[in-house]
């Protein structure tokens, strides 16, 4: 191999970054277009389908932040090796599925497998800043970025396309080759003994199992209420295990979350909302905007794909265009006002709107998509404990994900009655401009972020 300079960051790490950080929105976004033949093939209505869109997320959510921990403990390769190799074997399940209950068993399964691949890339991104002494490279982070947004808006059109070749079961099947590449990509690349902590310290020490359960417990529980509002008596076992991780935690001598220092990180937290709240917004696009294209406006699967393909160009484009630039809050505002533009225009939308409008809505919702995914990630970043990066930024995910699921939810209240109907989708446009209007305000109060723009101290900015 090359030798790699002191002072550069090893661009050698960018092939496996990128592919164990794709994983995740590949199998976000393929799935949108597949839930209406994957729903005909097994005679199955749009509220069992959901749980192919909520298995997924409930094992990330929960999967994200524990993954990141062990990360940040013994280091990126072990846990991308397992990760990735569980996200194969969940394209084969989900392959040679015969009924729907095995199809969501498959989403589970990769969804755990994509778990490490983010909180990992993050962590090599710190591990090059104290190798090179510089500040984060905005490029490399830029380059994250574009990756993810690139593959969460093509993925729609990806898939339509996919089914359109061999089927729904191409969009579980492409797991396979991806897998592999990433399996062999990392074995090669991904540096041994990256950790804090020796594989020969006792795991259980360390990792908190106890806190896992809790927290496990409390997200589980909160998720399954939010999925099936008529579950709402676990919602006194979301309380009670929440106030029981809180407890525990203060008490833990290696806290899976430190509650005292993250109460104690206010910036952060709002950040973590964002997350949440950004999340709900374009997710309810992804998925409820998605269905309507077909059930409502009547467009075939590849259609509808086709049709969101100007968000991916116009997400990349303004990602590209704004990632070498440190500041955060204007990106988030502009962002913010781009969710609120796009869910004015849904409230325009019905059976009969042309498709330069439909084409509208996507070019304006692709500026949010690229400005606020990246701002968040960088936000992340810098304000996080640098000892726990990669546990930050699976819980960013985790939140992300509680945004994807409010998202889900919410399109299955308006889409109840007799599918994705344009009232339907007007319903979900007055919750998707609720989302955007709190997330402007948040950022318009938050006063903390004009400080991230100015390189950490001690360290030059790096590109």
């Amino acid at each position: 191999m090359t030798a790699v300079r002191a002072s550069a960051f090893d661009r050698r790490l960018l092939a496996p970054m990128v592919l164990g950080s794709i994983l995740n929105p590949v199998n976000s976004t393929l799935i949108a277009v597949a839930l209406v033949p994957i729903g005909i093939a097994f005679g199955a209505p749009a509220s069992q389908t959901a749980w192919l869109v909520s298995g997924l997320y409930l094992a990330t959510a929960v999967g994200q932040p524990v993954t990141g921990r062990l990360v940040d403990l013994y280091g990126p390769r072990p846990l991308y090796l397992v990760g990735t190799a569980l996200v194969g074997l969940g394209g084969l399940l989900g392959l040679l599925a015969a009924d729907l209950g095995v199809l969501v068993a498959a989403r589970v399964v990769i969804g755990l497998g994509t778990c490490a691949g983010y909180p990992a890339a993050m962590a090599l991104v710190r591990r090059e800043s104290r190798r090179t002494g510089q500040d984060s490279p905005e490029t490399v982070l830029t380059v994250l970025s574009v990756a993810t947004q690139t593959i969460a808006v093509i993925g729609p059109t990806l898939g339509g396309l996919l089914i359109g070749l061999g089927g729904w079961r191409t969009t579980f099947a492409v797991n396979l080759p991806l897998a592999v590449l990433a399996l062999v990509v990392g074995w090669w690349r991904l540096p041994r003994g990256a950790g804090e902590r020796s594989a020969g310290e006792r795991v259980v020490s360390l990792v908190d199992p106890a806190g896992i359960a809790l927290f496990t417990v409390t997200l589980v529980t909160l998720l399954l209420v939010l999925e099936r509002p008529a579950l709402w008596p676990l919602a006194i076992v979301t309380a009670a295990a929440a106030a029981g991780l809180v407890w525990w935690e203060r008490r833990a001598a290696h806290p899976f979350l430190d509650v005292r220092v993250l109460a104690g990180n206010v910036p952060l937290l709002l950040t973590f909302l964002r997350a949440l709240l950004g999340a709900t917004v374009s997710y309810a696009i992804l998925y409820g905007y998605t269905q309507w294209l077909e059930q409502g406006r009547g467009l075939s699967a590849s259609g509808a794909g086709l049709a969101l393909l100007p968000i991916f160009l116009g997400g990349i484009g303004v990602a590209a265009l704004t990632g070498r630039r440190r500041e955060i809050r204007g990106k988030l505002l502009v962002g913010a006002a781009g969710q609120i533009v796009v869910a004015v225009l849904l409230l325009f939308l019905g059976p009969t709107s042309p498709i330069w409008l439909i084409v509208v809505v996507a070019l304006v919702a692709g500026v949010p998509q690229g400005l606020n995914n990246l701002a968040i990630q960088n936000a992340v970043y810098r304000q996080a404990d640098p000892e726990r990066t990669a546990s930050s930024a699976g819980l960013m995910r985790t939140f992300f994900y509680l945004g994807a699921i409010a998202a889900g939810t919410t399109g299955g209240f308006a889409f109840a009655d007799g599918g994705a109907t344009t009232a339907g989708l007007h319903v979900l446009a007055v919750v998707m401009l609720v989302a955007a209007g709190l997330f402007l305000l948040v950022t318009v109060v938050d006063r903390s972020l004009a400080r991230l723009e100015a390189p950490a101290p001690g360290l030059p900015s790096g590109r």
